[in-house]
């Protein structure tokens, strides 16, 4: 002990106290410092290096020049990747990319590199960095920075609607083939996939099932780049439909709103539904596609979803009961709850 009644520095009869507190303070810095991670992760993503790494170890000037950038800078962003296992650092300063990195080259397989793009677009970023007016608005703080509201601020801009379907194209890649495998459609019958974008579920949908027929239904310069057009395998199988689908809905035996309900509030919801539940053929379902929000403390990605659509849009990600109310104002009823292997469900609805 010193005499200033310290033990190490420490309060005398502090003991574990002390140490806790530390690690607790110790902890919550390291989480205010975690959003440099999804930083480098876009600026990786930005200058395209994972396009020019593979298995074998380059060095950083390697890189830079291959990539146009600068080869300090670069090595500093890589050096924290490789810490998510991301890329991989040799003993002699060389990088090569990591089987968990792969997704971020352009041309693999299940690229998500749009996606990243989108979920860091400066759309998502920074109203996420003013969530505070959030709270003590209870509203949406994306119309505070950009002088219109979510969707908008897309009609205007092309370039970052753009960049938001081509990344809800590759987010929805992962997740489309799974999430349609664990939905028992029957042999025939119409899918119309409301607010169905590029069309990418849909087509997994008439891949795992060759005896429906698909509607994609949407705006008109979002079903311009639709996916259907350039798959040979379903020629003849699919049609599209352009409108509002607040006011009117193609009719079909299976009406699906993957990612939509989330991004608006419950009023605008339930007047959605009205309109399916009006185009639905008898004995047909409505099937919600949607994170839903578990009843605990585990982590699960709807809460991170739900923060985003807080600070962005109007809506937020729901939970079981939250689904079971806006079907009942909307003279549906939940019948179950699809999990599949992503963190999305299948929320099922009928005429009641």
């Amino acid at each position: 002990m010193s005499d200033t009644g310290t033990v190490d520095g420490r309060a005398a009869g502090s003991g574990d106290r002390g140490d806790s507190g530390e690690a607790a303070g110790a902890a919550l810095i390291g989480t205010a410092l975690g959003f440099v991670l999804p930083a480098a992760l876009r600026a990786a993503a930005v200058v395209r290096v994972a396009d020019h790494m593979s298995d074998e170890p380059r060095t950083p000037a390697e890189l830079a020049a291959a990539s146009g950038t600068d080869a300090q800078a670069l090595t500093r962003v890589l050096r924290l990747l490789a810490t998510r296992g991301l890329f991989g650092e040799d003993g002699e300063g060389r990088f090569r990319l990591e089987p968990a990195g792969r997704a971020l080259r352009s041309d693999a397989p299940g690229s998500v590199r749009e996606a990243v793009l989108m979920l860091t677009d400066p759309t998502f970023w920074l109203p996420a960095g003013r969530m505070d007016h959030c709270l003590t608005t209870g509203e949406s703080v994306f119309e505070t920075v950009f002088d219109a509201p979510f969707f908008d601020h897309f009609a205007r801009d092309a370039e970052t609607a753009a960049v938001f379907h081509d990344g809800m194209a590759a987010m929805s890649g992962v997740e489309n083939g799974p999430i349609a495998a664990a939905y028992d459609f029957p042999e025939t019958g119409t899918v119309v996939d409301v607010g169905g974008g590029h069309g990418g579920f849909l087509a997994a949908v008439l891949h795992a099932n060759p005896g429906l027929h698909g509607v994609l239904y949407d705006q008109a310069h979002v079903l311009s780049g639709n996916q259907l057009s350039d798959d040979a395998a379903l020629t003849g199988r699919w049609s599209t439909e352009e409108g509002d689908f607040f006011a009117d809905v193609p009719k079909g035996d299976f009406l699906v709103l993957k990612r939509i309900l989330h991004d608006w509030q419950d009023d605008q919801c339930v007047t959605l539904l009205r309109a399916c539940a009006r185009a639905l053929a008898p004995g047909g379902r409505i099937l919600v596609v949607d994170a839903v929000v578990a009843p605990d403390n585990r982590p699960h990605q709807a809460k991170d979803l739900d923060l985003l659509m807080m600070a962005s849009l109007v809506g937020r990600e729901r939970t079981h009961e939250d689904f079971a109310a806006l079907f009942a104002e909307a003279g549906l009823t939940l019948s179950r709850v699809v999990p599949t292997p992503t963190v999305l469900s299948i929320v099922e609805a009928t005429v009641s």
